[in-house]
């Protein structure tokens, strides 16, 4: 796909000569006459270069440069014919990819084009893979899903959020009902496969505000700002419920299901990240203990149970979560 170029010059023999050699290289090129037609093209044509002038009637090329690139993610290339005016330095500052002086050949220029549109893809390809190095860091590749490095630094966050605006936070932290067992009957590549859909269905059960984590080997734990205790219930017994409905096939003429269970508490005002993980913990491993495929929650501490507002009596998935 050609490059386009933006050519703005108020020396009409200047900006029609550089158009017409630029268009003989197979360069898609626009040319303005002024600061003001520049900005009005940028706003529909997608120039990968904009070729200016320094001294223009209005608004000159140093200041179109500045302006250009507050509002646009374009190279700026500046052409000058007043060497003793102008500086590489004040064009660089001000935003400038190049600075050439004039008069100059066009081969040079073309040259000079070319390193920029090099540079700046050089630039966006490492920009790039630095992003996915970051995503890898942050995302466990086997569910896709955040990974446990990735939940402390959120949570920590989140309750920094709690702290300022008051907002609700709850916590979700989910176990595979005897996953040990699956895996020593079926081979890890089969606990792998459940650990794999089950971070799919995770996902599809979540809202836009919510993030999901695997938390540790078949744990899992989701974030959910802006949400109290009770709604927190709600994703939590729908994400159970649908795991619980979910069909494996580990060897040929074998159905199994797994089910999960799952401890739910709400942030309360004082509680700092390693409470608030323990209250979720421990109503996780009482949902384990009273026969599993459970929901648990935590209720706040600071008031009884059936005087708590957020106490979650009136579930309406129609699962009655038991409390700790």
């Amino acid at each position: 796909m050609a490059h386009a170029i933006l050519i703005v010059d108020d020396d009409l023999a200047i900006k029609e000569s550089v158009e017409e050699y630029l268009r003989l290289l197979s360069y898609e090129v626009k040319s303005a006459r002024n600061a003001d037609e520049a900005i009005e093209l940028l706003e529909d044509f997608q120039a990968d270069v904009v070729l200016t002038d320094i001294m223009m009637q209005g608004m000159d090329g140093l200041e179109l440069t500045r302006l250009i690139k507050e509002k646009h993610e374009v190279d700026v290339m500046v052409m000058t014919g007043y060497s003793a005016d102008y500086s590489y330095e004040e064009a660089i500052k001000a935003g400038a990819s190049d600075f050439i002086f004039k008069p100059f050949r066009f081969e040079e220029l073309d040259l000079r084009i070319k390193r920029v549109l090099r540079e700046t893809a050089f630039k966006k390809e490492r920009a790039k893979l630095l992003a996915e190095m970051e995503q890898l860091a942050i995302t466990d590749a086997l569910t896709g899903l955040y990974n446990s490095r990735q939940f402390f630094r959120q949570i920590k966050q989140e309750i920094s959020r709690y702290q300022r605006y008051g907002r609700p936070l709850s916590l979700l932290i989910l176990d595979i009902d005897f996953f040990k067992r699956y895996n020593d009957t079926y081979g890890h590549l089969e606990g792998d496969e459940v650990l794999q859909r089950i971070g799919r269905i995770i996902s599809s059960c979540m809202r836009t505000m919510d993030t999901a984590y695997r938390y540790g080997g078949e744990e899992f734990a989701i974030l959910l700002p802006e949400t109290a205790l009770k709604k927190a219930c709600v994703v939590g017994a729908r994400i159970k419920d649908n795991i619980s409905n979910e069909t494996f096939t580990p060897a040929e003429g074998i159905t199994e299901s797994v089910t999960i269970s799952i401890g739910a508490s709400e942030l309360e005002k004082g509680e700092d990240v390693t409470a608030f993980i323990k209250r979720t913990d421990k109503a996780l491993y009482k949902s384990k203990e009273t026969g599993r495929n459970k929901l648990t929650y935590s209720p706040c501490t600071a008031c009884p149970e059936e005087s708590c507002p957020n106490t979650p009596k009136d579930n309406n998935d129609g699962d009655q979560p038991d409390n700790t």
